[in-house]
């Protein structure tokens, strides 16, 4: 798909500018990836429609962006990359790949040791040649070792947020079918891991024949790799593959507990079987009696856990992580769904990063059925992003109160309908710990997120402490995407996070996890810790177009993942309450 090549340009763009020293054009070049990554329309559908000037409406472009685009629409290629590349001419695709590689390590291999490609640098660290190089030692090059076995191992996974639709989507289309009568994805994606490899889709139908000559016909489809009466497994357009598999009534819900897995989760149960002397498969569950086995379970999942004397387990939390001892206890946690959302608290409006305004945001989370948006811009120190300082902070502000008036005014008399604006902002925690605003704007303000934005690498207890000062900012009440990783693209910071957690619950502050399924951030693992440790979450969708406030679908995924319920989630809460527990 076009929007993804374009977006691969533009991430090596980013980190060929961060080889050179380039500031801050890494990061905008970064965002513009990203958001063309997840954007729903066909890039080259916006320029045929509306030109340029379509293009400058997706979040993050601007003019200059804009043209590259074009450049690349119309030519296949864009200049300045071919230049970079020249300029550099390595395999940044591959060499970033390997966990703790970046741009600035990229730079010193390529010069002192001329390392171009993978082969290069696995040759070079086997030889023990990293080592002695300033700012790496044993220690990193054992890592690059380790972090080229693991990208061996993981090659072909896929971000949950750039699939999920066009599953979503094949889906539907099968859905439509009169034959077809349930349908249901399985694997990583039922479980909703931020990646993904193979997708399973499992049905019950009417004439298989049909539905699969329906199913390997379908556009998105670009190669056919076997098809047959009850299986067909294909290559779709953007990269992954999809077995299709059509199931008899009976046993379609054990099969579709064993493909939705995890491999772990399922081996716990087959151990729970067979100590009640059961045996259970994709086929069903099934008891021995003199005549030989007998089927007891399988229509559905229910059926199957209950009979293994389990709750249904949830298929986020379905790990081999606790889940099965928490339903054998009856203690499984109500986790959190997406109506429970009352409002969405990190959102950028056209008065700086953002493509929209405050109102056109405003509506369209009264049509989602939230009760309140937080609209919290850039502040001043990201002056790439047109970050806000007091003054217009403050016009922004009197905006806000202008529109809360005209929306009370509107929903006057109308039963039940509450709305509001909430004046936030997302500031930058600075390199010692400093909020780059004023306090005196901070305390005007309904809430204050603080994120990193620069200085990403700081040694871990020098980042530790500068997260730690901002958390004892008493005006900061949030703190975004908190260990800055972006998936498969960047480490999360060195930060000591259980620190983190306990000057959290000290603080009041609460933790963000970011929706965008580039961040996922907070990871499952660090949810269930802040939950254990009483520290209270918001999901954010981090939107900068009104159609970004969608992905807050990702983040209630990994807030499930993470066995969060409504009491841990903040923006589970009416305005009144939340506002009172903030700082």
């Amino acid at each position: 798909m076009l929007n993804q090549e374009i977006a691969k340009i533009f991430y090596q763009i980013a980190q060929y500018l961060e080889i050179e020293g380039v500031a801050f054009k890494p990061q905008a070049y970064e965002k513009v990836a990203m958001n063309l990554e997840i954007l729903s329309e066909n890039i080259s559908d916006i320029y045929r429609k509306g030109g340029l000037g379509a293009l400058e409406q997706i979040p993050g472009i601007g003019k200059s962006i804009a043209e590259k685009i074009e450049e690349y629409m119309k030519t296949g290629k864009i200049k300045e990359y071919e230049k970079l590349k020249k300029k550099i001419p390595v395999n940044i695709e591959e060499l970033t790949a390997v966990e703790g590689i970046g741009p600035k390590k990229i730079k010193i291999l390529y010069q002192k040791l001329k390392i171009k490609n993978l082969k290069d640098l696995e040759k070079a660290a086997k030889a023990r040649k990293i080592a002695p190089l300033f700012g790496f030692g044993e220690k990193t090059e054992k890592n690059i070792l380790e972090g080229i076995e693991f990208l061996k191992r993981s090659r072909g996974r896929f971000l949950l947020g750039e699939i999920l639709p066009t599953v979503e989507e094949i889906i539907r289309k099968l859905e439509k079918l009169k034959e077809v009568k349930i349908i249901s994805p399985a694997g990583s994606v039922r479980r909703m891991k931020e990646t993904v490899g193979d997708v399973d889709i499992l049905a019950i139908v009417e004439n298989p024949e049909r539905i699969m000559d329906y199913f390997v016909s379908l556009p998105e489809v670009v190669k056919i790799w076997s098809k047959g009466p009850t299986k067909a497994s294909v290559r779709m357009s953007r990269g992954f593959d999809i077995d299709l598999r059509v199931l008899p009534e009976k046993s379609f819900g054990s099969a579709l507990q064993y493909f939705t897995g995890s491999k772990e989760h399922n081996i716990a149960l087959r151990k729970i079987a067979i100590d009640k002397g059961l045996k259970l498969s994709e086929y069903g569950l099934f008891k021995r009696t003199s005549a030989g086995w007998r089927m007891i379970a399988g229509e559905t999942e229910e059926e199957i856990y209950e009979k293994l004397g389990l709750k249904l387990i949830p298929p986020e939390m379905r790990e081999n992580s606790g889940e099965i001892e928490a339903a054998l206890a009856g203690k499984l946690p109500r986790i959190i769904g997406y109506g429970d959302i009352l409002g969405d608290l990190h959102v950028h409006s056209d008065w700086n990063g953002g493509k929209n305004s405050i109102e056109e945001l405003a509506k369209v989370a009264m049509a989602m059925g939230y009760q309140y948006i937080g609209i919290s811009d850039h502040t001043k120190f990201l002056a790439i992003e047109h970050g806000l300082d007091e003054k217009k902070l403050e016009k922004r502000n009197k905006e806000i109160d202008r529109l809360n008036v005209k929306f009370k005014s509107q929903l006057s008399g109308v039963r039940g309908q509450m709305f509001s604006i909430l004046k936030g902002c997302e500031a930058n925690i600075m390199a010692d710990g400093s909020i780059d605003i004023k306090d005196k704007a901070l305390a005007k303000l309904d809430y204050v997120i603080a994120g990193v934005h620069s200085q990403m690498k700081m040694p871990k207890e020098k980042m530790t402490e500068r997260i730690i000062k901002a958390m004892g900012n008493p005006h900061v009440d949030i703190i975004s995407h908190p260990t800055g990783r972006l998936i498969g693209r960047r480490d999360e910071y060195e930060i000591d996070f259980d620190k983190i957690l306990k000057v959290a619950g000290e603080t009041g502050t609460v933790l963000e996890i970011n929706a965008n399924p580039h961040r996922l951030d907070l990871k499952d693992v660090n949810i269930r810790k802040a939950k254990k440790a009483g520290v209270k979450l918001v999901i954010n969708s981090d939107a900068h177009h009104k159609d970004q406030l969608n992905l807050m679908e990702y983040g209630v995924n990994q807030a499930c993942r993470g066995w969060a319920e409504k009491n841990d989630i903040v923006n589970c809460w009416p305005a009144k309450k939340m506002l009172k527990m903030l700082k």
